[in-house]
This record gives C-alpha cells, structure tokens and sequence, in this order.
C-alpha cells in the first residue's frame, strides 16, 4: 500500500472526531468536507456565495499542500441547506471549475450549524 500523508489544519474539531483535513495517499488528495468559515477572521459570512468562495479557497490550500491543484480535482460533492441555494453555488463553482469540470454530486440536506450554508469535498488525482 501506498504511503498515506495526513493533512492537518490543526483545528480542535480533527482530534475529537478523529478525521484529517486531509489525506495525500498514492497520486490522490481526499480533502474533507469543507465550510465557508473565514479563517482569517473566524467569522462565517451571510452570503452563499462568499460561504462558497472561502470554502474552495480553503480547499485550494490543503490541496496545495497535499502537493495538488484545484486543476487536478476529479471529483467533488457539494451539500447546500436550501434548493435556493443551488443557483448561486454553481455560479461560483462556474467560475472556479471551468475547464476542469470534476464529476460532482450536489445533496440538499442539513448541515451542522445552521449559519453554514455550503460544504464541499473534493478529490484530486495528480498522475
């Protein structure tokens, strides 16, 4: 079996549910499901639409470190708390996905707080 690297953001909430932000193992990066906190002020903005840019760009970091792009994500799963939701996510994921088009999967559903309004996973594969 291939190497697995874990990847943490040193967050408390990794320990006591025991997973990592994310794995690098073999040529794929498995990033977790991800909010749009804004970890630069640890505030989660109103708006889907900021909810969703700060997620990727979370993404984008642990992918990064993970040695991955958002270019090389082949796979991603999108959850939303309301169907309204749903147009201005894909307006965001438009923007960022173009030309890479991932298989994707989008669920409505609850999330854990309900200030947060979008999470999303990824996985990269970079061979």
């Amino acid at each position: 079996m291939t190497d697995k690297k874990l990847i943490s953001s040193g967050s408390p909430f990794e320990k006591s549910a025991a997973y990592s932000r994310a794995i690098r193992q073999g040529d794929f990066v498995h990033v977790s499901g991800t909010t749009g906190y804004d970890y630069s002020t640890m505030t989660m903005p109103e708006d889907v639409k900021e909810q969703t840019r700060n997620c990727l760009a979370t993404i984008e970091k642990f992918l990064k470190e993970g040695d991955a792009t958002l270019a090389d994500v082949v796979r991603a799963r999108y959850y939303v708390t309301s169907r309204e939701y749903v147009t201005p996510v894909f307006e965001v994921l438009g923007e960022v996905f173009a030309g890479i088009n991932p298989t994707a999967t989008m669920i409505v559903c609850e999330l854990v707080n309900d200030e947060m309004k979008v999470e999303i996973e990824v996985m990269a594969q970079t061979a």
